[in-house]
Formats: structure tokens, sequence, C-alpha cells
């Protein structure tokens, strides 16, 4: 793994792996500010492929078919992500394509794709279990960037006019922390040739404050076709590089994420039938993370259900966790990160992730032995500081 600095002082860092036949290559930008109106930015997003001076809109489209690159930009909280997957021999297209379309997007088809993002979230939200997730997001999160949820768009996204949409692109490209990551068996000095004419990256100092300290809340929506009923519980807890940080990847399979042999799982669905599905996620952001709990029940089974959550975190609370079952959670744990970190795509992205978080490219190494240095009063700890009253409660039924 090679680390160095391109003229416009992108950190960046090749990864040779070889005989690979694809070649994978992540370049993020910082988001400095919070959006002007909710929505912006995933309407910025969703333009960055729609022509550029040299291409139109359908131009682009074919020749990134025809030539097998898998171009997208993805829009993150907390930064702009740009990502191809090419075959090596395309290389250098793919990349002189991807600096065209970073230096020269004209944004076109505004009002069209405008029309085309709310018909998607409405169609989104006819999904019981997406309105739920909606509700705690805007609720968990409010008054904060991090809530902009499908209704918080679609409430907003009307007040943006073409220009908020160029202003705020312009804002991330000449404002912004920039990292890139290549991972394959290619050539890494190309980069320069189409990559120095970006603005340079600087040492930027991010606007989103922090949220609010969060107080128990109930929130509830009714839906008349509803067959069941969606529960999402959750607290904020410490984010990616925290101390705690490992804790709650832990707890987090120990509690819902590893299916059949979660705790939540065999307790709420298998001893009680309360759910098919019922699963814990650890989501995190640059300045706050939420660890929520999530199930689907019969009406009948709401209180039930609500104080099976109660009865497992007051267990995690109170019990320590046994050496086999900690010990299952890390093998766990380190063996979806090892799938999950398999071809070069996906090695670009997580290295490129870590490194727009503030965390080396190689933070993975790190962690995993900080993983395995959690201890049952690690876990024990965290469960008593963090599950406290002081949480989300969001709640559908028909």
């Amino acid at each position: 793994m090679e680390e160095f600095i391109l003229q416009n002082n992108i950190r960046a860092c090749f990864k040779q792996n070889k005989n690979t036949p694809r070649v994978a290559m992540t370049l993020n930008f910082s988001i400095v500010k919070p959006e002007k109106f909710a929505g912006e930015y995933s309407l910025m997003n969703r333009l960055l492929l729609k022509g550029t001076q040299k291409y139109s809109s359908e131009e682009l489209a074919s020749i990134l078919d025809e030539n097998a690159i898998e171009l997208c930009t993805e829009m993150k909280s907390d930064y702009l992500r740009f990502r191809f997957v090419c075959l090596n021999e395309d290389f250098e297209l793919a990349l002189s394509i991807l600096s065209d379309i970073i230096l020269n997007s004209t944004f076109e088809e505004f009002e069209k794709e405008k029309e085309k993002l709310k018909g998607e979230l409405l169609a989104e939200l006819d999904s019981a279990k997406v309105k739920v997730s909606d509700l705690f997001t805007k609720t968990i999160y409010k008054n904060h960037y991090y809530g902009h949820s499908y209704t918080e768009v679609l409430a907003e996204i009307d007040n943006v006019v073409k220009d908020d949409v160029i202003n705020a692109y312009k804002e991330i490209l000449n404002n912004s922390s920039k990292t890139l990551v290549l991972v394959g068996d290619t050539d890494e000095s190309l980069l320069g040739k189409y990559l120095d004419s970006i603005p340079d990256s600087k040492d930027v100092v991010t606007e989103i404050e922090a949220p609010a300290p969060l107080k128990q809340e109930y929130s509830e929506l009714l839906k008349d076709d509803a067959n069941q009923a969606q529960i999402l519980q959750g607290w904020r807890v410490p984010t990616i590089g925290s101390d705690e940080y490992p804790v709650f990847m832990l707890l987090n399979v120990i509690l819902g994420a590893s299916g059949l042999s979660s705790r939540l799982f065999r307790e709420l669905r298998e001893k009680k039938g309360l759910a098919y599905t019922v699963r814990t996620a650890y989501e995190t952001h640059l300045k706050s993370a939420v660890f929520s709990i999530y199930i689907g029940t019969e009406p009948v089974n709401i209180e039930t259900s609500i104080n099976g959550f109660k009865e497992e975190i007051e267990k995690i609370k109170n019990i320590p966790v046994g050496e086999e079952e900690l010990h299952n959670a890390k093998n766990n744990l380190l063996g979806k990160q090892q799938f999950m970190s398999e071809t070069n795509s996906q090695q670009a992205n997580l290295m490129a992730y870590y490194s727009i978080m503030g965390k080396p490219f190689g933070y993975r190494c790190e962690l995993r032995e900080l993983i395995n240095e959690v201890t049952p009063d690690d876990i024990q700890a965290c469960a008593k500081k963090y599950f406290t009253d002081d949480y989300v409660l969001s709640v559908l039924r028909p």
C-alpha cells in the first residue's frame, strides 16, 4: 500500500492487487456546510451524471455502457463520493470521464430530476417500514441536518432552484478535504494527468455541529392500510473514531445484527413469536451516531415488543456477556468485514471512507486489533452509560 499527495494536496493511496482484471477508484469530497434546504444535496448528486460541456447525458451513458465502466456519484451526510470500476485497459478513459464530470458538469434536466426525485420518495414512503424509519430519523435528529428524511425533503425540495444546486457544488468542490484510493493492477502515475486540475484539497473545519442532547420522545404514525405495526427505538451513541466505536460494533452484533444467533432474534422471534424480522443497527455520521432496535409485529404485540426491547437492554446492562458469546461476536464481525472487503471496489470504498472520516487509510487493521481487545466489562460499561431513558421511540400502526 503506497500513500502519497497529489499536486493539488489530495491525500491518495494506491493498493496494488496483482492479476485482477478490474481497477477501482474512489474519490471523496468532505461536506463542510449543512444544505440550505433538505434535498438540495441529493438533487445535486443526481444531476452530476446528466451531462458535461463535452458530453450530453445520453452520450455519457452510452460511453460508459459501451466500455463497461461502472461510474457513479453518491451523496452521504458527511461527504460526496465519486467512484468507478472498469477493466484495466479502460482506466485512463474512466479517469478522463470522471475528471470531466467533476469539473464540467452542466446540471441539465434540473426540473425533470426534481420531479423524478419527488416521485421516487413518495413511492418509497408507501412502505410502512420506510415510513417509520423516516419518522424516527427526523425525530432523533430534530432540527439538524442529519434529520433530513424523505418527508423533510418533500417538504422543502420545491424551494431549491438550479443556482442553489450549482452554488452548493462549487462550495463542495472548492472548499473541501479530498481523499482518493486506487485499488487494482494498474499504474497510479496517470492520476496526476487527469486529477491535478481539481481544486486543491483543504484542511477545512466542518460547520456541521453536533446535535443537541437527546431527550426521551415518543412519536407515532397511523397508516390505514398497514398490516403490521412497525417499531423503532434508538439512542445517540459515540461514532467512528471514539474509543467506544468497536464496543458498539460488537453490541450491534450481540443484540441484533447477527441474524439467528442474536439475542433479540432468539428472544423476541424464536421464543416469543413476536415477529419475523427483528434487528439492531449502528449508523454513524461524523458528528453523531445512532444505535437502534427495529421490529415489525402484529398491532396487538406493540406493548409486548417494547417491553421485550427493555428486557434485553436491561440484561446487557446488568449481566456481563459471556466470554464465548463475545468471542463468537468478534468472529462474526471480523468475518463480515473480511467478506465486505474482498473486491477492489469494496476495498477502495472502505479505505476512502476511513480517510474522509479522519482515520488512516489502513484503519481496518487497527480496528481489527481494537475489536479483539474489547472485554465483557467494556460491553457492560457502554450499555450502562448510553442505554438510558433518553431515547426516541417511533411507532407506526394501523
